[in-house]
């Protein structure tokens, strides 16, 4: 391992640095009763280190445990520790401006209740979303709950678009994974659960989103919230597709988004995302430098702790920019020898002053899974070798492999072998061809799961270690179920009826609505525009026109004249009043019939 300064402890001094009250107990309930955030629960890291759990991790964990309202320079206020996120809060002329509101209402809530205990009653007079992901929007309505007044709500060009393909499109399967990834489920203890790198672990409270009202287009826009000017920059295809950072002229403080935080970042998340363009990522991290960098005496993040002091925020940035920039280069340089993903990750060493530096160490990505990000996003899936190019499935390779070796048992013993040496890598590969052929053999799973909390327990990465022990806790028989619903109705809400019928035509079950052939068209009263779906070789599809223009060559099987919000409920499964129909009625349930409903718990180690 390489040795890393444990010495220097500057950063329990900056995470601490400007405390101004904590939450206690700290513990967040839902509506019903039902705990959806409990901070209290990592005391347990105040101890040593134990055996269970990596020390480089152990202190990050520390570190990020770290909870209550922070100053972090005057007028500008945080709030850590209560979600896996920050809320950051800016004082105005009138009231306060809410930055990235947590995942959950209610987390928002309690940590926007925590700052007017201390800073008094002020209203909420703008919201930001610093970008796309669910942990910065989730908690909006938590901080502008239903009926208050009208606020600007400023995001990057594209957020609402990329925050529905993520958390809406491909949500079922990405909120499956992420249980794994942060392991909200698995106990929090020093064998268990001990953080994410990034934060702590998600909160399981209501996801909501307020669509934003002013979108921030270009580098160098200006906007005055409440008597505070705003200059943006923004950052797209970095941490998110879209996301930006901002610079507060009259505060000199600069917020970095989750474009720079205390750890190596993702290239691609483990739960699944679209591949990141670390190569921008450098230069969009450069540029803020360049932009903010002489203005700026201190600097925050949506995660973790501030920086403070023009030289030290100077460093900060170029280390984090030199980061991004050598594993893109240095993995383009491999792949252009001729090697793989897997074999460029074996190979690429990060320069001492880097693997060094706290803030750069792989706790929530890591230099292997993103090394190999770079190599996917530039030569995809396949990696040249024709063997690979059409294997078998999971389930059809396992039962081969475990025939060839000699049957489940003599599988299970020479995987056993393995770990007995200490190749836990490979132990884990024959284990996982055991269950698949057989996932019913007891000895297996639990041989299985015994490696995976082996390896999680000596991962340095937050997300590496809640992948194996949430893998070797659903191999004992306790499943890790999905709390977050990324397609709750209050998201729903905030779609556009473009991506409200995309997020039905996703849900069509191909091969059964083969031979099916129908059109609707909706007149949505309140858009003034017009849409026409049409099915056909199982696809749907669909057009739109301003109202009155023709949609197409003859009429609709049926045709519904409705506002947004009763399409909402219909699509719901609800028959509001008012709607108005012409032609068959039928059409409608005969499209609804062809509609899959996502598993939300699918296996994951298991066939």
């Amino acid at each position: 391992m390489t040795t890393l300064p444990f010495e220097d402890t500057e950063d329990f001094s900056d995470a601490e640095r400007g405390l101004v009250d904590t939450l206690s107990p700290a513990v967040v309930t839902a509506a019903d009763g039902r705990v959806v955030w409990d901070n209290d629960a990592y005391a347990f890291l105040d101890r040593d280190c134990p055996a269970t759990a990596h020390p480089s991790l152990w202190r990050q964990g520390q570190l990020a445990a770290k909870q209550g309202l922070f100053e972090v320079t005057e007028g500008i206020y945080q709030v850590r520790g209560l979600d896996l996120s920050n809320m950051t809060l800016v004082e105005g002329d009138r009231g306060v401006i809410v930055i990235d509101p947590l995942i959950s209402a209610e987390t928002a809530a309690a940590a926007l209740a925590l700052y007017r205990r201390n800073r008094g009653d002020r209203p909420v007079t703008g919201l930001i979303y610093t970008h796309s992901h669910g942990d910065h929007f989730g908690g909006a309505r938590g901080v502008l709950p239903h009926g208050h007044e009208p606020v600007p709500v400023l995001a990057p060009a594209g957020f609402l678009e990329h925050a529905v393909s993520e958390n809406i499109y491909a949500g079922t399967a990405m909120a499956r994974r992420a249980v794994y990834m942060y392991g909200a489920q698995l106990p929090k203890a020093p064998d268990g659960q001990i953080g994410c790198g990034l934060g702590m672990t998600t909160s399981t409270g209501t996801i909501t989103l307020v669509p934003p009202t002013v979108d921030i287009t270009r580098t160098g826009q200006e906007e005055v919230l409440d008597g505070v000017r705003i200059v943006f920059q923004l950052t797209p295809g970095t941490e998110a597709p879209a996301e930006m950072n901002f610079h507060f002229p009259q505060h000199r403080a600069l917020c970095l988004a989750e474009n720079a935080t205390h750890n190596m970042h993702n290239v691609l998340t483990l739960r699944g995302a679209v591949v990141r363009d670390a190569r921008v990522w450098a230069h969009y991290l450069d540029e803020a430098l360049q932009l903010f960098g002489a203005s700026s005496d201190v600097s925050f993040a949506s995660h973790h702790w501030p920086t403070w002091g023009a030289e030290k925020i100077a460093g900060h940035l170029t280390r984090q920019r030199d980061l991004y920039a050598y594993l893109h280069d240095q993995s383009l340089r491999l792949l252009n020898r001729g090697l793989t993903g897997p074999e460029i990750a074996e190979e690429i060493k990060l320069p001492p002053a880097l693997e060094r530096s706290w803030a750069l160490r792989g706790y929530y990505g890591s230099l292997s899974h993103n090394v190999k990000a770079v190599y996917q996003r530039y030569m995809g899936w396949y990696d040249g070798n024709p063997a690979n190019l059409w294997p078998h499935p999971p389930v059809a390779q396992a039962k081969r492999y475990v025939d060839v070796l000699g049957g489940i048992e003599a599988t299970v013993a020479k995987a056993q072998g393995y770990a007995d040496t200490g190749d836990l890598r490979f132990a884990a590969t024959l284990l996982d061809h055991a269950v698949f052929a057989e996932p019913g053999h007891r000895p297996a799973r639990d041989a299985l799961a015994a490696v995976y909390d082996r390896l999680g327990h000596g991962a340095e990465n937050g997300t590496w270690r809640n992948f194996y022990l949430t893998a070797a806790m659903e191999l004992r028989g306790t499943l890790a179920t999905v709390d977050l619903d990324p397609a709750n109705p209050e998201m729903a809400a905030a779609l556009t009826v473009d991506q409200l019928i995309d997020s039905i035509a996703i849900r069509v079950d191909g091969p059964r609505a083969w031979d099916a052939a129908l059109t609707i068209d909706l007149r949505v009263t309140d858009q003034r525009r017009d849409w026409r779906l049409t099915l056909s070789n199982g696809a749907l599809t669909h057009r739109s026109a301003p109202a009155g223009r023709p949609l197409g060559d003859g009429p609709a099987a049926l045709t519904l004249t409705l506002t947004r919000p009763q399409l909402l409920a219909l699509l719901a499964g609800a028959e509001p009043d008012g709607v108005e129909h012409s032609g068959d009625p039928s059409a409608l349930a005969t499209l609804i019939s062809y509609l899959d409903t996502p598993e939300t718990d699918f296996p994951i180690v298991t066939p």
